[in-house]
């Protein structure tokens, strides 16, 4: 009885010693497996922290991005719009300019239709002797907005030379302002 005693305390002992190992090792993977979750809720928390930072930044860098984009068309806008004014002041001054060359126009028309008027009026030698005194462009154009007769009367009362130099400018001049 004895041995079987003995034999029963060594297996209780070797069972106990057995779950006590067992129970060691237990505790052991059960300490590395909590140690390695801790690990990786910090691991965890730390990239939702950046993850939160990462989206403030994204925010923030948009809403720049939409003030830039804002001040832009606005700026695009004002262009557009001095553009449009200078284009119309553009238009305003073409506009003077054409009404200013009409004016122009007129006033030396009636200056030309006055001083013709004042040589068809004078005798031919004395209408000679003035524009023999002119250049040879300015009485031609003078002589131009006069009638044939007259012209043809004053160049007979004239020099020769100069005549004939009248005579050469006034074939150049262009058949409208005759």
């Amino acid at each position: 009885m004895t041995l079987m005693i003995r034999s029963i305390w060594l297996a209780v002992a070797l069972a106990a010693g057995l779950y006590g190992v067992q129970n060691t090792k237990s505790y052991e993977c059960t300490k590395i497996f909590e140690d390695r979750k801790n690990e990786l809720l910090a691991e965890l928390a730390r990239i939702d922290e950046q993850r939160q930072s990462l989206d403030a930044l994204k925010r923030a860098t948009e809403e720049l991005l939409r003030k830039k984009e804002s001040m832009v068309q606005g700026k695009d806008v004002k262009a557009d719009q001095k553009l449009t004014e200078i284009k119309a002041k553009e238009a305003s001054v073409k506009k003077m300019l054409e009404e200013n060359k009409k004016v122009l126009e007129e006033i030396k028309q009636l200056k030309s239709t006055k001083v013709s008027q004042t040589f068809a009026k004078m005798k031919p030698a004395a209408s000679a002797q003035i524009l023999s005194q002119m250049s040879v462009d300015e009485a031609a154009e003078i002589m131009s907005t006069l009638n044939a007769k007259t012209v043809g009367q004053i160049l007979a009362k004239m020099e020769p030379k100069k005549g004939s130099d009248i005579t050469a400018k006034l074939r150049q001049i262009p058949e409208a302002k005759k």
